[in-house]
């Protein structure tokens, strides 16, 4: 896992663009053409990761699915068994909290997912581990059930706290659902993240109703066309670039994609 670990943050922004900068920087002498380029195709990706424009462009080839509108949740209940919340991260031992906490994207889908859940009456599972496996911090799924029913007076019937990926998330997702016989489920992730796992949750067995949220593709609404740089939308573009090189490697090498 560490080795792994170790390769994905190469790959994505901005270890990748890094190391081409350490390249463009060690061949300098030796083949400064070579260098310039890499040094201006570093920075040319840097400014254009760091544009809303590219966000909402990435956005829209990622969230092909569109949003179950609010006027049907109440009708879920007889067309699923159970709402599966996926995990997102979380805060370590946030002073302000003196705990752990669940991360900002976390909390989203959890308040989501609470809200379907009051509409449509359905049972709750939460699903998310611990990243590394000598974790002693409390897993993702404890801290998502602690925000359902702490802040949104929501019952969580199942946590499964043992997955490190979207893949882990399907199967033990399937192990603890499809033995009661719960394999119609409403699915809650960020819209960029939903169409990786309904097909992972789909290739599991189950009916799967996508409930995305959180769109990256929604119109920027920035002047200039979005074009200026800032530091938020570097982030959202990793996110988008991490979805695509995920998607890529469960077509191409699942068994390498199995353990990120």
């Amino acid at each position: 896992m560490d080795l792994r670990y170790l390769l994905k943050m190469l790959a994505l922004p901005p270890g990748c663009l890094l190391l081409v900068l350490l390249l463009a920087w060690l061949f300098r002498r030796r083949l400064p053409r070579l260098a310039s380029l890499l040094f201006l195709g570093s920075v040319a990706m840097l400014w254009m990761l760091s544009t809303p424009w590219f966000v909402e462009w990435g956005g829209r080839r990622l969230e092909t699915d569109a949003p179950l509108p609010a006027a049907s949740w109440p009708a879920l209940a007889g067309r699923a068994d159970a709402i599966v919340v996926l995990g997102a991260g979380r805060r370590e031992s946030d002073p302000g909290w003196g705990k752990d906490v669940a991360g900002i994207y976390s909390t989203e889908r959890v308040r989501y997912g609470a809200r379907i859940a009051k509409s449509s009456d359905l049972p709750v599972l939460v699903s998310g581990g611990k990243v590394w496996e000598d974790d002693s911090h409390p897993s993702e799924a404890d801290l998502m059930a602690e925000v359902f029913e702490q802040d949104h007076q929501q019952a969580v019937r199942w946590r499964e706290g043992n997955s490190r990926t979207t893949q882990e998330n399907a199967e033990r997702s399937w192990a603890l659902l499809e033995p009661e016989g719960k394999t119609r489920i409403v699915l809650v992730t960020q819209a960029w993240h939903m169409p990786r796992a309904r097909r992972l949750f789909l290739q599991q067995g189950f009916t799967v109703i996508p409930a995305p949220m959180g769109y990256l593709s929604a119109p920027n609404g920035r002047p200039f066309y979005g074009l200026l740089p800032d530091a938020n939308s570097f982030s959202n573009s990793v996110l988008i670039v991490h979805e695509g090189l995920g998607a890529w490697l469960y077509a191409h090498a699942p068994s390498f994609a199995s353990s990120r």
